[in-house]
């Protein structure tokens, strides 16, 4: 497959656009670089308005030219939160051309969210998959005017640490206290594949891709209290760590490029990857799928 490159973004004129997360990292370079080609609006979602609103002046200085960039409040950790960004969007917008659900945390310390789940896996999981079906008869609508309508959900190449034990379900509603932090974090991240993938063989209309960015030097792994590798090497490996410029643009490719594959799991930059073998078992992502529309079906109207 050729390199795909910032300049092969396609022109997205009137196309409306959310990136969660997109005041920071990958989510602010994914903003940047498709705001360059013709969006009608991009929603910068965050939990922060002061740094949503210092991203998008730095975003409108760097370019002004620029796309409509707007903020849009979303905390991944609250289902009324979720809920509530949802409605703000919906008043405002009768389309949506992309969810890139790229908001998340990692390996951070114990804690729970504001509806009672693990923090990680209710950030990662519960938010973006609640977020998504609340959009997803927008996102329909918005096929007959863009058949190239889609959702993308990043997941990490770290999936295939997960444990072997996945999926407690009754432990997600506890702080998992006898679960290392990169254990929590990686759970997450198989679910975010899983829960993507099994959405896809539902979805008819929407393209829905999981992907994931490869080692990129944002300020992520800053915020993490866990490594996978002793600190020497984990050093090594932050400074071999693709720039965030070049790294954004495994997730660019599958919001925009029409060779991204409705369900297909894909790297950098496009690559179709198969994921571990739990990532490849059936049973366990359709039982993922399960719990996690049934814990989110009474804030949703319609549920698949």
């Amino acid at each position: 497959m050729p390199t795909f490159r910032s300049q092969d973004i396609p022109n997205l004129q009137g196309q409306v656009i959310i990136v969660t997360g997109g005041n920071a990292g990958l989510g602010y370079e994914t903003i940047r670089q498709l705001s360059e080609h013709n969006p009608a609006r991009i929603y910068l979602a965050a939990r922060s308005r002061t740094k949503a609103e210092q991203a998008i002046t730095e975003l409108n200085q760097a370019n002004p030219q620029s796309t409509d960039i707007r903020f849009l409040h979303l905390d991944l950790a609250s289902f009324d939160s979720v809920k509530a960004a949802a409605a703000d969007f919906l008043r405002q917008e009768s389309r949506l051309d992309i969810l890139i659900n790229n908001a998340g945390i990692m390996m951070t310390p114990e804690g729970i969210t504001k509806d009672g789940y693990e923090i990680q896996f209710g950030t990662n999981v519960l938010g973006p998959a609640l977020f998504t079906q609340l959009l997803l008869p927008t996102l329909r609508i918005t096929t007959a005017l863009n058949n190239q309508t889609r959702m993308v959900m990043l997941s990490s190449a770290a999936h295939s640490r997960a444990p072997n034990d996945v999926y407690k379900f009754d432990e997600l509603r506890t702080t998992a206290p006898h679960r290392h932090t990169t254990d929590r974090y990686t759970t997450s991240k198989l679910a975010n594949l899983h829960y993507a993938q099994a959405l896809a063989t539902r979805e008819r209309d929407v393209k829905i891709i999981p992907v994931h960015p490869g080692m990129v030097a944002t300020n992520l792994h800053q915020a993490s209290t866990g490594t996978f590798l002793n600190p020497f090497l984990y050093a090594a490996v932050c400074l071999a760590a693709t720039p965030v410029e070049k790294g954004a643009l495994s997730q660019i490719f599958a919001a925009v490029s029409p060779e991204a594959k409705h369900g297909q799991y894909s790297g950098p930059v496009g690559k179709a990857e198969s994921g571990s073998k739990l990532a490849r078992n059936g049973d366990l992502q359709e039982e993922l799928f399960g719990w996690v529309q049934g814990e989110i079906e009474g804030h949703v109207d319609v549920i698949l």
